[in-house]
């Protein structure tokens, strides 16, 4: 009896220790090594990922004027996105952006190793979906999740787009203008203001002609800040037509928020709105 007993509370016991090792979270030792060679799954990886689970970053993660988390991604190694130094790092996992080398990629999924590419974001709201994606990646699904519903309730809370909002244009080096399949089209609608392009029927994005920028006349310019040195590209930012936006402050400048579908694009939709109300404010 005494060892029937004996037997029956050892499978019990046994039957909770693996019980308990079901529901556990995974140690540090037991989450993928992860090598991230895209600016934008940089990002992601830097803000889910443990930093003992980060291999290395791309060789942008470091530029502040690039990455939205240069500061964060200057303890880890970079990377040049080559597959050789890929793969002798030996990770568990590679994140790559929609357009990175297909050479490359393709010569890592040969060498056994997993490789996953991020899409382009061109919505708010869409970037719930991928960081629960990436969570899932890095198996961090509890930090993705509550990074996702905190986005998604921000997005919520926004005022929706008056029909009568002051019109944003983009305008980058080159006259370069973003359409509206884009991200940025979406960070200035979600902040307030109405994009040009979508007044003139641009979907997609391409030069806006200095002519149709200047008889559109838009409350605000969204461009990005000028690099150090001289550039012809940027020679038409500085067109006597454009000096009023300067010195109205009527201009926004695009940071690295703007650039990948990360909680940070909450930022941007911030600096949008500011704008937007300043004029408001101007206006009455």
């Amino acid at each position: 009896m005494i060892r029937r007993v004996t037997l029956t509370a050892r499978r019990v016991l046994l039957g909770l220790v693996a019980a308990l090792i079901a529901v556990a979270p995974a140690s540090a030792a037991d989450l993928p090594r992860v090598v991230s060679m895209n600016l934008c799954t940089d990002q992601m990886v830097l803000l889910l990922a443990d930093p003992d689970q980060i291999t290395s970053l791309s060789r942008l993660a470091r530029d502040p004027r690039s990455s939205s988390l240069a500061q964060e991604a200057s303890g880890h190694p970079q990377n040049a996105g080559g597959a050789e130094e890929i793969y002798l790092s030996a990770p568990d996992l590679v994140l790559a952006g929609q357009y990175s080398d297909k050479a490359t990629l393709a010569m890592l999924r040969h060498l056994g190793l997993r490789v996953e590419q991020m899409p382009i974001t061109k919505a708010l709201d869409d970037i719930p979906a991928q960081i629960r994606w990436m969570g899932d990646l890095l198996q961090q699904p509890a930090r993705a999740e509550a990074m996702a519903r905190d986005v998604e309730q921000t997005l919520a809370a926004q005022p929706a787009l008056a029909p009568d909002a002051p019109v944003a244009a983009f305008y980058y080096p080159n006259g370069y203008s973003l359409g509206v399949d884009t991200l940025g089209h979406d960070i200035v609608t979600t902040g307030g203001l109405r994009n040009l392009s979508q007044k003139l029927g641009r979907r997609t994005s391409g030069r806006l002609a200095l002519e149709d920028l200047v008889m559109n006349a838009p409350d605000v310019l969204v461009t990005t800040t000028p690099y150090p040195g001289g550039s012809r590209s940027e020679e038409i930012m500085l067109h006597p037509a454009l000096a009023q936006y300067a010195k109205t402050g009527r201009m926004v400048y695009s940071s690295p928020d703007w650039v990948c579908g990360t909680p940070l694009a909450l930022r941007a939709v911030q600096d949008v709105r500011r704008a937007g109300n300043q004029i408001r404010h101007e206006e009455r």
